[in-house]
């Protein structure tokens, strides 16, 4: 198990104010729940002044942040606690806001190192839950109107507190309601569901008792440095010790980062190579409802904290361990599927880069030639006459090579005999690819987290003569230029580049430095991630000599210092890359770019570098997007996707829930009806495939690891429970995006055919002559 909370922002400690796990306790432990008395020790105090003055002296947003934002940390500390707006009053954040107005928080930090508010403001919430505990566990034993009007809202992120005992009361009848009816969707009786709900949150108060001020303060100092980006955050000395764990070469467990979103223990990402990752079972954003050792019972970790969950998954090599899972595309919230993982060991540089050659049916003239003409009537450059020539016989189909690469990995350790990285082993591939015949390539960025930033530039230089790929710029405004020096490219022909919503960091470099040099058509979700900003961590014993000899273990903080920009100068940051030709996705719909993330840094852009390209051609992309247009329109894969989409959409706009139990079970059958036939429909397409051959640098992955079914699982079929199009496998069947970006590579590879129609003095997607 992988975790990684550098990466995980204020709502990675959303731990107070949600469901817990199960636990023994019984109704009886509500009077034993601890009372805590936390004080703000020497060296924290040390620590959080040391905070505020990095901030401000490093942080590259630091002059948009004024004290007077500090008034931002009440209630960003009060939704941290509470992230479903179900325990605290509305008159709670009066009260706060005016006791700890953003003068006084700032000086409180800032000045004395007291954040003592937090501990205050943890005490009523405190109080709120022990009190609504004793209460919903009494309503337990009532009985429940499931046949009724009533609605739920889940998620209530920006809904306001509620403004009184009643409201809230209400509030949470309706939320007793939901929680029943998840239970009951999953084949539970009505006594069974009752059991599940009232374990959970008796386990509430056991999850209260190990909270420590120093979970609190780690809380409370991330709410302040989310105040200027939300990838900065402040890291507690046992979370530190975590964070080290995912710097090591390896470690045992599944291969998975995760964070606390709301109260739900999220997927942030897959670590490439990881038994998660080669199983195809776990995605990103999927929600972890139960953790379960082999042979054991399920236990529920909603609310629980994240270190205590990933002490749970993680594992001695070769154990088994069971989650249910909410699945990240599913729009029923009672949404399950059970999966099997066996732990093993996590290096974090493990997947390497992999390839295959398709079969692409040939492009046919008429076609291509209908959209030059919707293009523009006329020839590109060069031509003698505005129509197209007559057709020439093309070959039955196209050898297309698509090089998929996770991450941008570089060596495995200093004392590896076989030094491994992702530029390197995307140049190996390309010679394979070569040698075996191709006529284009994809270079696929989707799922791309990003790696090594010296990796992205080198691999950029694999495609485009030596030249800037990525600027740099610190909040002072220093700017440096990094640049490929690769004496010559690997490869000139024709390039496309595959991207979506989980292509972030050095993905985005890469594909944006392409795009900027008209070296390839990017095609994908309608944009990246949108990360643009580099971050650093600091321990705080190196800033201070007093810190340095405290013999209490410090924190450390994680900062956000520079900004990508390409060599156009357009940032990275927010908008991420726009692609060539986008194509339909449920990504787009779902809230994982950079743009959903509170405090976010603004897009901006600075001059330009000096660089030797330019963007494609507009009337070549004219061509390419009108054939590719066309094909939406009319083939049938296409016509699926749109179909699934809209549906995704239309479930995801329904923001209040139905409380009738009847309507829900009329939903939940309207909803597995529609996902078995497309379903059915995707594997009737399916028959279409492309064939291909693959290739490896190393020992090919183990096949899909079917899940373990058993009676304790509450739906155990992938495909019941949720829509999506990432398909993390290899080479998926019905690859829509894929697909289309080869016939996309086959237009540009006919235009090349017929010199009228290229747009420079090479043929379309290729690198420029050199003189």
């Amino acid at each position: 198990m992988l975790l990684t909370l550098a990466a995980a922002a204020p709502s990675s400690f959303a731990l107070v104010a949600t469901p817990a796990p199960p636990t023994p306790a019984a109704p009886a432990a509500l009077a034993r729940s601890i009372e805590h008395n936390f004080k703000t020790s020497g060296t924290l105090s040390t620590e959080a002044i040391y905070v505020v003055k990095l901030l401000e002296a490093a942080h590259y947003n630091r002059a948009a942040v004024t004290p007077a934002d500090y008034s931002d940390i009440v209630p960003a500390y009060m939704l941290a606690l509470d992230p479903t707006h179900l325990f605290f009053l509305n008159s709670d954040k009066v009260d706060f806001s005016h006791r700890f107005d953003g003068q006084t928080v700032y000086y409180k930090v800032a000045v004395t190192g007291d954040i003592d508010p937090a501990y205050e403001i943890f005490y009523v919430c405190q109080n709120r839950v022990q009190a609504r505990v004793k209460w919903l566990l009494n309503e337990l034993n009532k009985d429940f109107d499931l046949t009724g009007n009533d609605t739920f809202a889940v998620d209530r992120s920006k809904t306001e507190w509620p403004a009184t005992e009643a409201d809230a009361d209400d509030l949470w009848h309706r939320r007793l309601k939901f929680d029943l009816i998840g239970e009951l969707l999953n084949k539970k009786t009505l006594v069974q569901a009752k059991e599940v709900v009232r374990k959970r949150y008796e386990g509430m108060l056991k999850n209260f008792d190990d909270i420590e001020a120093s979970d609190l303060a780690e809380i409370y100092l991330t709410c302040i440095t989310g105040l200027y980006d939300p990838h900065s955050s402040y890291f507690s000395a046992d979370t530190y010790e975590d964070f080290g764990i995912t710097m090591k070469l390896q470690l045992v467990g599944i291969g998975a980062m995760l964070r606390l979103k709301d109260e739900y223990c999220t997927v942030e990402e897959l670590v490439p190579g990881g038994p998660a990752d080669l199983g195809h079972l776990l995605k990103p954003n999927d929600k972890i409802i139960s953790v379960a050792q082999d042979g054991a019972e399920p236990v529920d970790i909603i609310g629980m904290k994240l270190r205590k969950v990933v002490n749970m998954i993680r594992g001695q090599k070769g154990t088994k361990v069971r989650l249910t899972v909410q699945p990240a595309g599913a729009t029923d919230t009672s949404a399950r599927k059970s999966i099997v993982i066996t732990r093993d060991v996590v290096k974090l540089n493990s997947a390497r880069a992999h390839a295959a050659i398709f079969q692409v049916p040939a492009t046919t003239a008429a076609a291509l030639g209908a959209a030059v003409t919707a293009a523009s009537g006329t020839m590109l450059v060069g031509a003698t006459a505005a129509t197209p020539p007559a057709a020439a016989v093309p070959p039955a189909t196209v050898p297309i090579g698509v090089i998929t690469l996770p991450e941008f990995y570089g060596p495995a350790d200093d004392s590896a005999s076989d030094r491994t990285s992702a530029s390197r082993d995307t140049a190996a591939l390309i010679q394979k690819l070569k040698a075996a015949g191709i006529q284009a390539l994809v270079l696929d960025l989707r799922n791309n987290g990003g790696g090594f930033l010296g990796e992205a530039i080198n691999l950029a230089g694999l495609f485009i003569p030596a030249g800037p790929v990525v600027q740099v710029r610190d909040s002072d405004g220093r700017r440096t230029v990094d640049s490929s020096d690769a004496s010559q490219v690997t490869y000139d022909g024709p390039l496309a580049v595959l991207t979506n919503r989980f292509s972030a960091s050095a993905s985005e470099i890469v594909a944006g430095a392409l795009q900027n040099y008209g070296r390839a058509v990017v095609v994908g979700d309608k944009s990246t991630h949108g990360k643009g900003t580099v971050q650093t961590v600091v321990e705080m014993k190196n800033i201070s000599r007093e810190l340095h000899d405290a013999d209490a273990k410090t924190g450390a903080a994680k900062i956000t210092i520079q900004k990508f920009y390409l060599p156009s100068g357009s940032s990275t940051q927010l908008r991420g890359v726009v692609p060539d030709i986008s194509l339909p996705s449920i990504d787009d719909y779902l809230p994982i770019g950079e743009s959903s993330l509170p405090h976010a840094l603004i897009w901006d852009s600075i001059s330009s570098t000096a660089f030797n390209g330019k963007p494609i051609d507009p009337q070549l992309l004219s061509v390419l997007l009108r054939a590719s247009e066309d094909r939406q329109n009319k083939l049938d894969e296409f016509a699926y996707l749109r179909r699934s989409v809209d549906w995704f959409r239309a479930r995801q706009d329904q923001k209040l829930v139905s409380l009738n139990l009847m309507e829900r079970r009329r939903q939940k059958e309207s909803d597995d009806a529609f996902l078995k036939e497309a379903k059915s429909e995707k594997l009737a397409m399916a028959q279409a495939d492309y064939p291909h051959k693959e290739f490896w640098l190393g020992p090919p992955p183990p096949p899909k690891v079917k899940p373990t079914k058993d009676d304790s699982s509450p739906d155990d079929d992938d495909e019941s429970t949720s829509l999506s199009t990432d398909d993390t496998s290899p080479y998926p069947s019905m690859d829509v995006p894929l697909r289309e970006t080869f016939r996309i590579l086959d237009d540009a590879i006919d235009l090349g055919r017929k010199h009228q129609y290229w747009a420079a003095d090479h043929p379309p997607l290729t690198i420029a002559r050199q003189d």
